[in-house]
């Protein structure tokens, strides 16, 4: 049964970095009609919310190394589940980049250097926001997108929504965040383009580990104070 659920870990972190990541670098500046960042924000919304419902009920679909994490500093998940969970993200992530870095490179003209959707600071941010700046705004993020997910599989919240919630708070994330640090709050999604770029995005790549982590765990102990009243495992079915 564990199996399983980190197999739906697998495979829904392969499809939040390949659609998300895929959109930026694919689709994000195609000549005239390219979908920009608003659709890149889209892009990874939907990824989540469609892998929401997909396997949602299989492993409680958190595809974030930040997010299991922040489940267990809330309260919602077995503490001995995050390593096994985290590997399987991350592992995802990997192949979802190397998938479309295959299907990206037959491209004339297409250099991975140029960033891959990868994250980073200082001179490798869009916006060329400072190192403080993207730890501040990667923490905050991540803070607030696990309150979210805290919040909207509580047993009292309207069955059925927490994976719209949970996805257009991550639209809005990317909205405010893709011009600073390309938006992690996702170490897996990081880690994956970080791969292939190597160099300065590998360099650069504690930053989206330790400020999302620092953040997630934050969400859910904020949250957990609020509301003290336990919310159930979430972790999809139970486990053998």
């Amino acid at each position: 049964m564990d199996m399983k659920k980190y197999a739906a870990e697998a495979i829904g972190t392969f499809w939040l970095t390949f659609a998300g990541c895929g959109s930026a670098v694919i689709a994000a500046g195609f000549p005239h009609v390219g979908i920009g960042l608003v659709g890149v924000s889209l892009a990874f919304g939907l990824s989540v919310i469609t892998m929401a419902y997909a396997i949602g009920h299989i492993s409680g679909c958190h595809l974030n190394p930040a997010v299991t994490v922040g489940l267990a500093a809330g309260g919602r998940f077995p503490v001995g589940q995050i390593l096994p969970y985290v590997i399987a993200q991350v592992c995802g992530a990997i192949v979802a980049a190397e998938l479309l870095y295959m299907i990206a490179s037959g491209a004339p003209g297409f250099d991975v250097t140029k960033g891959f959707a990868a994250n980073g600071y200082g001179a490798h941010s869009p916006g060329q926001y400072s190192l403080v700046a993207c730890f501040v705004t990667e923490v905050v993020m991540t803070m607030m997108f696990l309150f979210v997910i805290m919040g909207s599989t509580h047993g009292r919240a309207p069955a059925g929504f927490a994976p719209l919630a949970i996805g257009l708070a991550l639209v809005m994330i990317h909205l405010v965040s893709i011009p600073v640090t390309n938006t992690s709050v996702n170490p897996a999604r990081s880690t994956g383009p970080a791969l292939f770029v190597g160099g300065w995005a590998l360099a650069q790549l504690w930053l989206f580990w330790v400020a999302a982590l620092i953040g997630g765990a934050l969400g859910g102990v904020i949250y957990r104070w609020l509301s003290e009243e336990p919310g159930g495992i979430v972790a999809g079915v139970k486990t053998a």
